[in-house]
């Protein structure tokens, strides 16, 4: 299957989050290849930015001389820039909800973060719902709906955990939209134990359709442990390759408002395309680094991603 996009103006509000998105055409591995990875032929590199001052705000009216891109090290030169958006895109989403034995007692607090997720999306975005716990399963379609369909209330935390496995899967799910943005968002306590996928695989597959991954550590609800604190890493991890964010919360108020700020920040990116110099499929990893002229301000992108291969 393929995927196809045009690159369009975009605006920004005040923050900047790097999505990158490796362009023109998408296409999703089959069982035999590569642990079901799904990957991408592309001319183009696009990065969905994030930006904030030192008070965590976006900032805004960032011209397109006030980046530098720099690959492996080498600073993009302006004319390989193919296009610098600065308007509000729409976005799509995939929430995976933690169903496994170890959630019994916070997949209602899961559940109700997930609804304020929701409910921040603007008429434009669309979001699904999958659960995982020994299998992945859909909750809920694409839709612009701000609830969660009735069978999210009769799920019971039970079995192991596939966390890798259901951020696999939601890479291929997003692959086929047409969104140029795309998150997945996952309320965990981080503790894979029965996926068939590696996190490394996991991180590859979001990568490659561009989607950022939104990490919120339930884990941290209860007292702090060494378990704790290993589910943290691993789900720090996962936003920090991909260009998301990482949330460590109690609950409560601060929950709320991590989901409501998740939101926020999905619907306003800077948006920048360029043509790689280095052309080579060889299938191996590019790092990148987005730098911005102005002091004092916070850019967050992803580490960069693998190229296909011949």
């Amino acid at each position: 299957m393929s995927l196809h996009f045009t690159i369009k103006r975009s605006l920004t509000s005040r923050l900047v989050c790097l999505p990158l998105i490796l362009l023109m055409s998408f296409s999703v591995a089959t069982p035999q290849q590569d642990d079901d990875v799904v990957r991408v032929n592309t001319e183009l590199v696009v990065l969905n930015v994030t930006v904030t001052d030192k008070s965590g705000q976006y900032v805004k009216a960032l011209r397109a001389s006030d980046f530098k891109i720099y690959e492996d090290g080498n600073e993009v030169q302006a004319n390989m820039i193919a296009s610098f958006s600065l308007q509000e895109s729409p976005y799509a989403a995939v929430v995976l909800l933690d169903s496994s034995g170890s959630m019994d007692s916070r997949f209602s607090l899961a559940r109700s973060a997930a609804i304020r997720f929701l409910d921040g999306l603007r008429e434009e975005d669309v979001a699904a719902v999958y659960r995982f716990d020994s299998k992945v399963e859909r909750v809920q379609e694409f839709s612009g709906g701000r609830d969660l369909a009735p069978m999210a209330y009769g799920i019971r935390a039970k079995g192991m955990t596939t966390l890798n496995d259901a951020i696999v899967e939601a890479s291929k799910i997003l692959a086929e939209r047409p969104e140029k943005r795309k998150a997945i968002v996952v309320l965990s306590d981080g503790m894979d134990t029965f996926s068939k996928a590696s996190a490394d695989k996991a991180v590859e597959s979001a990568l490659s359709i561009g989607a950022s991954i939104y990490a919120v550590d339930m884990s941290a609800i209860e007292t702090p442990g060494s378990s704790n604190r290993q589910s943290a890493m691993s789900l720090k991890g996962f936003a920090e390759k991909t260009g998301g964010r990482f949330v460590a919360t109690p609950g409560g108020p601060a929950l709320r408002d991590a989901f409501t700020s998740i939101a926020d920040e999905l619907g306003h990116q800077y948006t920048i395309a360029y043509r790689p110099a280095n052309q080579l499929r060889d299938g191996k990893w590019r790092t990148l680094e987005v730098k911005v002229s102005r002091e004092n301000l916070q850019v967050r992108t992803r580490k960069g991603y693998r190229t296909p291969k011949k």
